[in-house]
């Protein structure tokens, strides 16, 4: 005798301990059942469904049909086509799976037209008969007698569709968990590499690290503990992809999240944030409430919420800017640790400025390959020249030479 109330028992711990929602459970009984009734007392074609009551254990089992226009002198369906509803069926064999494509036309393969299965469709003319009210698409369901005794093949039909339901259930319970913690931080174990892609252990599933997502010169050993974004999470036939980066700005910003409970609070906003990953990030930041420094509240008493950032990031630089809403005072302040003294806009509409520095802080105010006002150009959005006094002067004499040398006139 088929113990209806032993099977859910033991589908809710097996759900329970993967994290599977209590809905889920029911129908995946519900779609073994359904499978389990058409391998021993269904017929070719036919779909099941299956309605349990979890309580009392009573089953409920049903036919449904797909309700059509008509038919042609060749059986195939006239009108508009039915477009079922997920049914619970058994799960498809090897050879099944080669033939989906056919099947799913019943041999009409790029015709569009579907053959005529009294097992699956009804004329119109006949379904008005149960009831006057259905349309051309609806369903209409007959109740079948309920069997709860089932052969060996059905019950193996049962047990392959519980553990196919079971999985899928599992992977979208996965999806579901990560798609919602897009853009937040993880901490994983570094798994194992495959050329390029770096896989992490991030608890129930596990994590890619693809190659645009990785620091460079940053070493990925097996078995170390990091912290990573959550970049995106992507859904595929074979299960939840989670895409994690070391490189994007956004892990600097989560990790200071983490860090300091100022920016958690609101009382300190980063604005802007500019990276080249593995080499120096410029954060800016301001204060919402009067009496935070917010430089401060990044740097932390004796650098030590700063410090356990760059330990994260594997020793990278950070400058943490004052953000101002004066342009000129912003980009003067982007160029730290390099002092600037004067900042001149000379095109507004096409965000162009010209920054002045001392001789002496003229390479470290362009940095080491030019980094230092590229990093301040992706912070502040603007395109900015640098110059020295000594190259000022420089240009203005050779323009005042050029023009008191004489003209040559052409012969």
């Amino acid at each position: 005798m088929f113990d209806i109330k032993q099977f859910i028992l033991a589908i809710r711990q097996i759900a329970e301990e993967k994290g599977i929602p209590e809905e889920s459970v029911l129908e995946t009984v519900e779609a073994a059942i359904a499978a389990a009734y058409k391998r021993d007392y269904g017929k070719k074609g036919q779909i099941v469904r299956a309605k349990l009551d979890p309580e009392t254990g009573d089953i409920k089992v049903s036919q449904v049909h797909y309700v059509v226009e008509g038919v042609d002198e060749e059986e195939n369906i006239t009108g508009q086509l039915p477009r079922p509803a997920p049914e619970f069926d058994e799960p498809l064999s090897r050879r099944d799976r080669s033939q989906e494509g056919q099947d799913s036309t019943d041999g009409n393969v790029g015709t569009g037209a579907i053959k005529f299965n009294p097992e699956k469709h009804i004329l119109l003319e006949e379904a008005k008969k149960v009831n006057k009210k259905i349309k051309v698409g609806d369903e209409l369901v007959t109740e079948l007698e309920t069997h709860t005794e089932f052969g060996r093949i059905a019950a193996q039909t049962a047990k392959q569709v519980v553990i196919q339901r079971l999985r899928e259930a599992e992977r979208s319970a996965i999806y579901e968990e990560f798609k919602k913690k897009e853009g937040e931080i993880i901490s994983g174990v570094i798994q194992r590499k495959e050329g390029p892609l770096v896989f992490i252990d991030i608890g129930k599933t596990n994590g890619i690290l693809t190659t645009m997502e990785q620091v460079p010169g940053e070493n990925y050993r097996i078995g170390s503990r990091l912290r990573f974004l959550i970049l995106k999470v992507d859904e595929t036939p074979r299960g939840p992809v989670v895409v994690l980066s070391r490189s994007h700005p956004k892990l600097v910003y989560g990790l200071f999240g983490m860090e300091v409970p100022e920016i958690d609070s609101g009382a300190v906003e980063v604005k802007a944030i500019a990276r080249e990953a593995g080499s120096r990030t410029k954060i800016a930041v301001t204060s919402k409430e009067s009496g935070v420094d917010p430089i401060g509240s990044l740097v932390g008493q004796k650098g030590v919420r700063v410090q356990t950032v760059i330990n994260e990031l594997a020793g990278e630089k950070i400058d943490i800017i004052l953000w101002s809403d004066k342009v000129a005072e912003f980009i003067a302040n982007s160029f730290s640790p390099a002092k600037v003294l004067d900042v001149k806009i000379l095109d507004e509409d096409k965000k162009h400025a010209l920054v002045e520095v001392s001789d002496d802080q003229f390479s470290l105010a362009i940095g080491k390959r030019g980094q230092n006002v590229r990093l301040a150009a992706k912070l502040t959005g603007w395109k900015i020249d640098v110059r020295s006094p000594k190259e000022a002067i420089e240009f203005a004499q050779t323009s005042e030479k050029d023009e008191t040398q004489p003209q040559e006139t052409e012969q």
